[in-house]
């Protein structure tokens, strides 16, 4: 079943959010389990509040010597396993990332998180290495202005965009006050009433373009290791 790890070794990229929207939008059709391997535990507390759905299951991570065990059982147990990972490299990152699918690099328009993101994405090519497997990546564009972006922004964006060597999710998760507002008030965007907050509709929009990119990539994905596994075969 998919393993998809979510990684950026500096805070505050967007990260957390992102996996959590996934979590929900996957849910929404399939059992769905999230490792929440953030020290701060932001995914396990708001799990606590109501309105978790029954389909989403959230681990909290005990440490790096279980992360891997957490992953299999997951993985043995529901169709989706999705990480967050903390906002640190560490051994636990490169534990949970040889064991994906896809990484996710979440990261904003900025310069701080472009080198961040940048690092990660050499992290994955050490495990590759070392795990002596492909193991594919995007980066995914985080609380990105929906409308007129800076120069800065747009520059930064086009750095990766135009890399042949880099993927990028078309999607990128904008700035939306639901996003904000489900870890205070718990539950599922879905699940949030347009008089609470506001832009729902696009809100919602967003999450389901960003679900649909990931299966997308996760078929292509899985049509290119049976391909491999064809022409090794012939």
């Amino acid at each position: 079943m998919p393993v998809i790890a979510f990684a950026n070794s500096k805070g505050g990229s967007g990260k957390t959010t992102s996996a959590l929207l996934l979590a929900q939008a996957l849910a929404a059709h399939r059992p769905t389990t999230l490792i929440d391997a953030d020290p701060r535990h932001p995914i396990t507390t708001w799990a606590a509040k109501p309105g978790k759905p029954d389909a989403l299951t959230v681990v909290t991570n005990a440490s790096e010597k279980t992360i891997l065990d957490e992953i299999e059982e997951a993985a043995a147990r529901d169709p989706f396993v999705i990480i967050d990972l903390e906002g640190t490299a560490s051994r636990l990152m490169s534990y949970a990332i040889s064991q994906s699918d896809l990484v996710v690099v979440p990261m904003k328009e900025q310069q701080q998180d472009a080198l961040a993101a940048l690092d990660v994405i050499q992290e994955i090519h050490r495990d590759m290495k070392a795990t002596r497997r492909k193991i594919p990546y995007a980066v995914l564009f985080t609380q990105s202005r929906a409308a007129v972006k800076s120069r800065t922004a747009r520059h930064i964006a086009a750095q990766f965009r135009e890399n042949a060597h880099i993927d990028c999710f078309a999607t990128e998760i904008h700035e939306r006050d639901a996003f904000a507002a489900m870890f205070s008030m718990g539950g599922t965007v879905a699940g949030m009433s347009p008089k609470s907050v506001n832009g729902l509709d696009k809100a919602l929009e967003n999450i389901e373009f960003f679900r649909a990119e990931v299966i997308t990539k996760l078929r292509a994905i899985r049509d290119g290791a049976q391909a491999d596994s064809a022409g090794r075969a012939a």
